[in-house]
């Protein structure tokens, strides 16, 4: 490395934000970056330690530590130190098709198996994957150019999610003529109606989507692949099919009174709430969802936290957002080491803006919905939580357990569940006649992204699971050196 004491001789600096109150106004993004010279110093701080678990991407404990794309981070940060951003770039697209998106909305999985984060904080590799991306957009790095060479063979990929995105990116790099299918008005999927513009704004989508058009990837919105075209009809038209559609599924809560209006699922609250203001150019933000309620979140997660931002946006009275488990400590325990994901209490940006403006956390640990009040037009107007006990379960898991006695009402004039994922839409692997695991999930080779249908290749959500974006890239990567493989004998991807 260049700097070998860079450790030592500069903290840890993260790019400056615009204040909670102030972002509170809009729905723009709200990170700001560092100075070309102070990102050198977050970059020389990079160990070059000799176990680079941030890009090992390895499973420890059940849970992902460091990179799943495998990016080549020190090599990265030693470039960006010394300057040289066009070849940072270089070493970045060898292993992310789409950092631009991980840049933004990754939890920073490198970062968690950083060694520096044993102690003076990890290195800043998020942030530093962020600028280089946007270094290579601002200065022509990002190919335009159709590839050189058509192959003659067609692949259609089904959902323009992170995973449908970089398998079409790929295989189309490759010289194969690709076609993209998405169910919704606009492309992008989970990355345009799943995640809220101050987190990853639609216009950083959009330049995406624009750059594969140009070299040469069709996009076919408004058309749901199982009901509005056939699997058999793609399978006779395509040479090809990767399925990209994500697990859409969500979990729903089996209680009385379910069935009141106001009830909506995390994923279309957040949905219509994009719509709408690109629907207006960002000038009607759709305020009647949420302004003058006492808004309930149920579910503790990322997409909780995004429920809790939005309504704030959208003029909520009041928000409480519920988590099921116990509240994680503070720093790690004993058993939960480096380089293992930290399990500790992290308070997002949505809950960061819930103090600043009500003067508390908005979140409730170890507590649950048993029902729902409605009023006399049948709309919701409460919620009756309990609060839990944590107990052994088998096989050491952790069962939480109503405590008798402990209900209590809540205002509630509107309810996001976001209780997570239970798996795909199952129309359309069934469209193609794809097998299903139990857990609700298209079923692949083993270690591998053929399905059980000659041609038919499954990828990110709906082949892994409910999980990360940049697992969803990897996926899709891995897709598409697959299909590419059974195409042309060999893949170069």
């Amino acid at each position: 490395m260049g700097k070998t004491t860079g450790f030592l001789e500069y903290p840890r600096q993260e790019g400056p934000v615009v204040p909670p109150l102030e972002r509170l106004g809009n729905f723009r993004e709200f990170h700001r970056p560092l100075s070309p010279a102070a990102q050198a110093q977050q970059a020389a701080r990079c160990m070059d330690c000799g176990v680079p678990f941030c890009q090992a991407g390895v499973t420890l404990a059940g849970m992902t530590a460091g990179c799943p794309l495998h990016n080549l981070i020190p090599e990265m940060n030693d470039l960006v130190f010394h300057g040289n951003w066009e070849q940072a770039w270089r070493r970045l697209e060898r292993t992310n098709c789409l950092p631009e998106f991980t840049g933004r909305v990754c939890p920073a999985l490198c970062e968690a198996a950083c060694t520096c984060a044993r102690q003076e904080g990890a290195v800043c590799t998020h942030e530093n994957e962020l600028q280089v991306a946007e270094y290579a957009f601002s200065h022509g790095l990002v190919n335009a150019a159709p590839p050189a060479v058509r192959t003659g063979k067609t692949v259609a990929v089904v959902g323009s999610g992170p995973a449908g995105l970089a398998a079409a990116w790929q295989l189309n790099r490759r010289g194969h003529s690709v076609t993209v299918f998405e169910k919704a008005d606009r492309p992008g999927g989970l990355l345009r109606y799943g995640i809220p513009n101050m987190k990853l704004d639609k216009a950083v989508l959009d330049r995406r989507i624009r750059l594969m058009e140009e070299t040469g990837v069709t996009f076919v919105c408004s058309t749901d692949v199982g009901r509005d075209v056939t699997g058999e009809e793609l399978l006779a038209k395509f040479d090809r099919v990767v399925l990209a559609g994500g697990a859409g599924r969500p979990r729903d809560l089996a209680v009385p009174g379910r069935e009141a209006k106001g009830i909506l699922f995390a994923v279309d609250f957040l949905g219509q709430v994009t719509k709408a203001l690109l629907d207006s150019d960002y000038q009607k933000p759709p305020r009647k969802l949420a302004e003058g309620k006492n808004v309930l979140v149920v579910g503790g997660g990322d997409t909780g936290n995004d429920c809790v931002a939005t309504a704030l946006r959208l003029g909520a009275k009041s928000v409480t957002q519920l988590e099921m488990m116990p509240e994680p400590p503070l720093a790690r325990t004993a058993d939960n080491p480096w380089p293992q994901w930290p399990k500790v209490r992290k308070t997002d940006y949505g809950q960061q803006e819930a103090i600043a403006l009500f003067g508390a956390d908005p979140r409730r640990y170890q507590t649950t919905v048993s029902a729902f009040k409605a009023d006399k037009r049948g709309r919701v107007c409460g919620a009756v939580v309990q609060k839990l006990e944590a107990r052994p379960g088998e096989n050491g898991r952790t069962v939480m357990v109503p405590i008798a006695g402990s209900e209590e009402v809540l205002p509630a004039e509107l309810v996001l569940i976001a209780a997570g994922f239970v798996g795909c839409e199952e129309y359309l692997p069934a469209g193609f006649g794809a097998a299903l695991t139990g857990r609700g999930v298209v079923a692949t080779e083993s270690e591998g992204y053929a399905t059980n249908v000659p041609r038919v290749f499954a990828a990110g959500d709906i082949r892994r699971g409910p999980s990360l974006v940049v697992w969803a890239i990897a996926e899709g990567m891995g897709a598409a050196r697959a299909a590419d493989a059974s195409l042309m004998g060999y893949s170069n991807l």
